[in-house]
């Protein structure tokens, strides 16, 4: 039987990818700048930091890294601290898996004090065993390393964990460290679904659907 998850946030639980989205695009327009073409595709796969050394780059700002990165954030602060909901299904989910004493923790992209915030607001957060943040760990998703790290915090081996992620780059990363994976669809975010199904051992519309299949008994690793 699994022996926990790791959730990715952004597009899997909370439905906040549209937000992420328009972020680099709304960032470049307020310093006065036309967005480059595919800026949103651009910036999908990066972390904060990542992002904001490429921004300062493309558009020669006189910003550091760190202060770009700090602006990002405060655009996107309100959103998550007053707007952002959870996805369909994703509270049942995450009650259902406590229940079962399923441990399960969060590996996000997004900054601690935004993501805590909301998944306090939406009443979830004290399920969670530990949140895990890129920025924090200091590698974006094309490194296993927030996963393994996540994986040491559940006391597990990758073959009896589940990671969930919107994103293709991040779903392969983990595949490729020997974790089982669950591709979620968001309408807002990753472009390539098919391949992203193609990829994930198991593929739902959302956090509901795969509640219901796994209530149906339709995922064995999780059938004690």
């Amino acid at each position: 039987m699994v022996k926990g998850v790791i959730f990715d946030l952004d597009g899997v639980l909370l439905d906040s990818i549209s937000h992420w989205m328009s972020l680099g695009e709304n960032y470049v327009k307020f310093l006065g700048f036309d967005a480059v073409p595919n800026i949103r595709e651009i910036l999908f796969s990066m972390s904060m930091e990542q992002g904001a050394q490429w921004l300062r780059d493309t558009y020669h700002l006189n910003k550091s890294p760190e202060c770009i990165k700090q602006e990002m954030e405060d655009f996107l602060q309100d959103a998550y601290f007053n707007e952002i909901l959870l996805k369909p299904g994703a509270y049942d989910l995450l009650t259902e898996l406590h229940h079962r004493q399923i441990h399960f923790v969060a590996a996000t992209s997004s900054p601690r004090k935004h993501v805590t915030k909301a998944l306090e607001r939406n009443g979830v957060l004290n399920m969670f065993d530990a949140v895990f943040t890129n920025g924090e760990i200091g590698e974006s998703k094309h490194s296993p390393l927030i996963y393994q790290i996540s994986a040491e915090r559940l006391k597990a081996a990758p073959q009896d964990l589940f990671v969930f992620e919107d994103s293709l780059y991040a779903l392969k990363t983990a595949k490729n460290a020997g974790f089982h994976t669950v591709g979620i669809y968001d309408e807002a975010g990753e472009c390539n679904q098919t391949e992203l199904e193609d990829e994930a051992q198991y593929y739902f519309e959302s956090p509901l659907s795969f509640l219901s299949s796994l209530r149906e008994g339709n995922i064995s690793e999780f059938m004690s």
